[in-house]
């Protein structure tokens, strides 16, 4: 935590930052370890401040790090204290990650004088390289997800409802640990495959469909996201087409994914696989994401993305083929960057018939 607070500090004055609020909580809980604080203010020079209201003072108390806990009452605002804690210090310019709109007209109307400067990307490519802490998490959340993989597979049988699946699913990776699932889990049958973001219904799985399940756990805070396409069956051509051009594609996204490549370049290489076979107007959406302590961060992989790829990204590589009125196939994985190689943390069966 003191490493993280203080290069976050130390990139104050190069951005010539008098101070930084954080009002994200979850970069909050990345700078302190503590969860349920309101806001949190830290000045180039002095000590570091987490305001929290009653509810969850002592929790975040024995939590905090690298900060002094300070105890709102009710009716506070923590960036109106913050306001009137450094009106004397009159500071030119105060950076922030993200701020609402109430937030941020009380700070300006308290700060007079004083440049609010929307500073987001400080925290953001913190975030982004993991550190071994960081890496360890998300190992045991992609070990869990694999296990609840492996309770769908059991699982899905003719008649069978989706939100059954999802549900064996989340209790098998809750009983061995996982503080709840990552997002909500995806089981999406026949037509319903060809909706990315198909979420689970009543409806009943049957046989030579495609069935996309969408899984994350989540331990210490920490995500994995893996997708795979299942089907009960014999699939016909084109379904075996549509699955093997997808498995290509990821695999040469996962071959691309290296240190110092632009992140739309791996976008760029699965695309380019599903364009030859045919199928490119049916591919919707960028190829990954950062992953961590949300299931979507920085970096982006699609084809406006600027970034390029560090020791210790953690993305996802999930190409995917959706046909309406037909059905659709992805495949993800939750991908670890090294020096000279990148690293599938999830490692669930690829294949395509259960």
């Amino acid at each position: 935590m003191k490493s993280r607070i203080q290069t976050l500090k130390n990139s104050l004055s190069k951005n010539k930052l008098d101070g930084y609020i954080v009002a994200n909580e979850t970069n909050m809980l990345y700078l302190t370890e503590a969860v349920g604080a309101a806001g949190l203010w830290i000045p180039s020079k002095g000590e570091n401040l987490l305001y929290v209201y009653g509810v969850n003072y002592e929790s975040v108390k024995a939590t905090a790090q690298e900060c002094k806990v300070e105890l709102m009452k009710r009716s506070e605002d923590p960036f109106k204290k913050i306001a009137e804690q450094n009106k004397q210090l009159k500071p030119k310019t105060i950076g922030f990650d993200t701020l609402n709109t109430l937030s941020y007209l009380t700070l300006r109307k308290a700060l007079k004088g004083t440049r609010l400067k929307p500073l987001n990307k400080l925290i953001q490519e913190l975030r982004m390289v993991k550190d071994p802490s960081e890496l360890a998490y998300m190992k045991k959340a992609a070990e869990l997800t694999d296990i609840g993989v492996k309770a769908a597979i059991d699982a899905m049988k003719v008649g069978v409802r989706e939100y059954e699946v999802a549900a064996e699913i989340e209790y098998t990776m809750r009983k061995l640990g996982s503080e709840g699932a990552a997002f909500d889990t995806i089981v999406a049958s026949g037509v319903r495959s060809a909706f990315p973001h198909g979420g689970c219904t009543d409806r009943k799985i049957r046989k030579g469909e495609f069935i996309v399940l969408d899984v994350g756990a989540r331990w210490n805070n920490y995500r994995a996201d893996l997708t795979r396409t299942f089907m009960i069956g014999k699939p016909s051509p084109k379904q075996k087409k549509i699955y093997e051009v997808v498995r290509e594609a990821q695999q040469k996204a996962f071959e691309t994914i290296k240190v110092g490549v632009k992140t739309r370049d791996v976008d760029a290489a699965a695309r380019k696989v599903i364009e030859k076979a045919g199928f490119g107007k049916y591919f919707v959406h960028g190829l990954g994401h950062g992953v961590g302590l949300e299931v979507h961060e920085a970096p982006t992989l699609n084809a406006e993305s600027k970034e390029r790829l560090k020791v210790g990204n953690v993305v996802t590589d999930e190409p995917g083929i959706y046909i309406v009125n037909y059905g659709g196939a992805r495949i993800e994985d939750t991908v670890l960057v090294h020096k000279d190689r990148a690293e599938r943390l999830t490692k669930s069966t690829y294949e395509l018939t259960i």
